[in-house]
């Protein structure tokens, strides 16, 4: 596990279509598909990160609170399931069945739409307005494994509710941080 922060791509940029296979429901989904009315949280997992095991019973409540509020979201694995076979279509199946998701968990095989998106680490957040502007980008909140500080999703709660109340969200950012998403190794 290499220790990685999010590489925060520009506040502004447009969310880009993608068109992927949900684990969870075997159906293909497209960004449209996902958009929910008042804006669209996109966030970058895979099932091993220790990182992601930390938070992953807030990001489920973020995602319960904030569906009924017009927010679509979806979560996306981009690692190379052929040398992390636990990161695999199969175990996404079993780990959104474990941890009970009523949202999409998208399998970017090719890896292209966590390039397009820049995304680096698991969890990386992604949260675009009802335009698909990015509003947000960064870290769930302060803590992290080993740190003592509770699990609250304050930072990306804020930026949430700053969306749907039409309030100014800060543009200053933190990263998040988690393990490094594990790219294909490209042959010569």
């Amino acid at each position: 596990m290499a220790k990685t922060e999010s590489t925060m791509l520009p506040l502004g940029t447009t969310a880009m279509d993608f068109y992927l296979k949900d684990t969870n429901s075997n159906d293909w989904l497209s960004l449209s598909d996902i958009r929910g009315t008042k804006g669209t949280l996109i966030v970058f997992i895979c099932n091993h990160c220790p990182y992601v095991h930390h938070v992953m019973e807030e990001i489920i409540m973020i995602a319960n609170d904030y569906r009924v509020q017009g927010i679509g979201i979806a979560m996306i694995s981009s690692n190379d399931a052929t040398a992390y076979p636990q990161d695999g279509p199969e175990a996404m199946t079993e780990f959104a069945f474990n941890h009970t998701f009523g949202f999409p968990y998208l399998y970017d095989q090719s890896q292209l739409t966590a390039k397009n998106y820049d995304a680096a680490c698991t969890p990386d957040f992604f949260l675009f307005d009802s335009q698909d502007l990015l509003t947000y980008r960064g870290q769930l909140d302060d803590s992290r494994p080993g740190n003592n500080i509770p699990v609250s999703g304050n930072d990306l709660r804020s930026a949430i509710d700053g969306l749907l109340y039409n309030r100014q969200i800060s543009p200053i950012q933190r990263p998040s941080m988690g393990c490094n998403i594990k790219w294909k190794k490209i042959s010569s």
